[in-house]
């Protein structure tokens, strides 16, 4: 089976990498992705595959069923948003929105999971057991895109026992998966805070309530929950990279705006900081005369891979491209909306490597620099297609 898989994949190639120029060249923005799905959309009218257009907005869900649907069902997801970023690479498919980019790989994975449809779709009248292909929008902003979609009902009509995501890696190269079982990217909440007081003259202090003063200070106070409230074996980020105060040389404005990022890999102590990080906002602007808007929304909490089904995933994996060239990944304190379908179902989130021989200068992800190798469409493709067909023959096996 693993020849005729080969076999797929290679006629499939030329496919996915036309997706995927297509897909580059004409990014959107988080639940802006309506070109996109119409894109994707018309490919699975191609395939004749069925699917469910509309969710969360531009989100879309696939069925691929094979003999005895309910056997088993497994899902693969690829989300499909791009990012405010100015692309600086000059490529014949280089992106034709004006500051819009995609910087972090979102192209390729839906390109991949297209290149999926196809191979999967070729064998439906092999394997048993249904596939759903969960195309998703918004990953890259807040509440998430795959939040949003398990609120719309996504599996309402079916459920998968699984969920397989993949995701580009600058870190390694062309031809490579990586796998790490457990704790894996970490949680991540925004944080909004207005501060407000008495403005005036900066030469007349005593006549004001000093906003600017009070933003610094929470800035240095806040510096304490990592430093005397986490449990130092607890990982955990807490960074401020916005602060306005709209004053002047001698002038103190009435209001100071200041917002940043917390992450955390503990579910509990993610909570109990949000309490903590409130209270010293509070207090610290009570000390200087001000008092604070805070706005801590909830966000995307921590990507968890099951154990169980990442080690299957490894050693399919394996069998698929040889035990070289399979990584073992570190634990990461960027963060992924797959949090919200790894809290409700067995998953695992792996990453395929993009970094090629040629080309080893990928940029950073998020970064206007950022290309990938094509060669590697060829792996995430192949990798994510034939890690589907062992779990579903998996589940035959061992029936």
């Amino acid at each position: 089976m693993k020849g005729q898989f080969q076999q797929l994949v290679n006629k499939n190639t030329d496919y996915v990498i036309n997706c995927y120029r297509h897909l580059h060249m004409h990014p959107e923005l988080s639940f802006q992705e309506f070109k996109t799905a119409r894109f994707v959309q018309n490919e699975l009218i191609k395939m004749e595959i069925p699917f469910r257009s509309g969710i969360a907005g531009t989100g879309i869900l696939a069925k691929i069923e094979g003999k005895n649907p309910t056997k088993k069902v497994i899902a693969l997801r690829a989300d499909m948003d791009a990012l405010p970023v100015c692309e600086v690479v000059e490529t014949p498919y280089k992106s034709i929105n004006e500051n819009i980019m995609h910087a972090c790989g979102h192209d390729a994975h839906t390109a991949c999971l297209l290149g999926v449809a196809k191979i999967l779709n070729e064998l439906k009248n092999v394997f048993e057991g249904t596939v759903l292909l969960i195309f998703q929008p918004g990953e890259e902003k807040a509440p998430g895109g795959a939040r949003l979609m398990l609120e719309d009902e996504l599996f309402d009509e079916i459920e998968p026992e699984i969920i397989l995501a993949q995701h580009v890696s600058v870190d390694y190269p062309t031809g490579s998966l990586g796998f790490k079982s457990g704790m894996i990217m970490a949680s991540a909440d925004e944080i909004h805070i207005k501060i407000h007081g008495k403005g005036g003259h900066g030469a007349l202090p005593h006549l004001i309530n000093d906003t600017v003063l009070a933003a610094s200070q929470t800035l240095v106070s806040l510096q304490q929950v990592r430093s005397r409230l986490c449990n130092p074996l607890i990982p955990m980020v807490l960074t401020f990279g916005k602060l306005i105060a709209n004053g002047a040389t001698n002038v103190i404005p009435s209001e100071v705006l200041m917002s940043g990022t917390f992450r955390t890999v503990d579910e509990n102590w993610r909570a109990e900081a949000k309490s903590n990080i409130r209270r010293i906002i509070t207090e610290t602007c009570a000390a200087q005369g001000c008092t604070a808007e805070i706005d801590i929304p909830d966000g995307y909490p921590c990507v968890i891979n099951n154990e169980e089904i990442t080690s299957q995933a490894r050693n399919f994996a394996t069998e698929w491209l040889g035990e070289e060239n399979i990584q073992t990944l570190e634990m990461r304190m960027t963060s992924e909306d797959f949090g919200f379908f790894s809290q409700k179902y067995p998953c695992t989130f792996y990453r395929f490597g993009i970094k090629g021989e040629i080309n080893a200068n990928t940029g950073g992800l998020h970064s206007s620099e950022f290309q990938i190798d094509e060669k590697a469409l060829k792996t995430g493709t192949g990798g994510l297609a034939w890690l589907a067909w062992r779990f579903l023959e998996t589940a035959i096996n061992n029936s």
